[in-house]
């Protein structure tokens, strides 16, 4: 089966679909059954925190860095201070990632209307 094997119209949605299933539920399954039986101080529930965070950290820097749709449109000074004030009042109000995400957004959102 590929993403063109039948030409319909609901094909590619039904294949994305399932593909997008097999792809990320076997691992959650895998996940919810290994994690019960599991210590939350195990040297392999660190590693899998430690990776995860990193890819997280990784998506961030790539849409500062190199942005696609409205973010193209910004400075990388704006996307860099955003994402700064954003972990700063992150930080420094809490602790709380909405406040952190709210404060990044109405950065870019100001910066978006000064500049343009």
């Amino acid at each position: 089966m590929t993403f063109d094997a039948f030409d319909t119209w609901w094909w590619p949605f039904l294949f994305i679909l399932v593909a997008g299933w097999l792809a990320t539920d076997f691992w959650r399954y895998l996940g919810v059954y290994l994690g019960g039986h599991l210590s939350e101080d195990s040297d392999l529930l660190v590693l899998v925190r430690a990776v995860a965070t990193a890819l997280v950290a990784a998506v961030i820097g790539n849409l500062i860095v190199f942005p696609s749709g409205a973010l193209a449109g910004t400075t990388l000074a704006l996307r860099t201070a955003a994402a700064a004030a954003g972990f700063l009042a992150y930080l420094f109000l809490g602790r709380r990632i909405l406040i952190g995400i709210l404060v990044a957004e109405a950065l870019l959102v100001a910066g978006l209307h000064l500049g343009g």
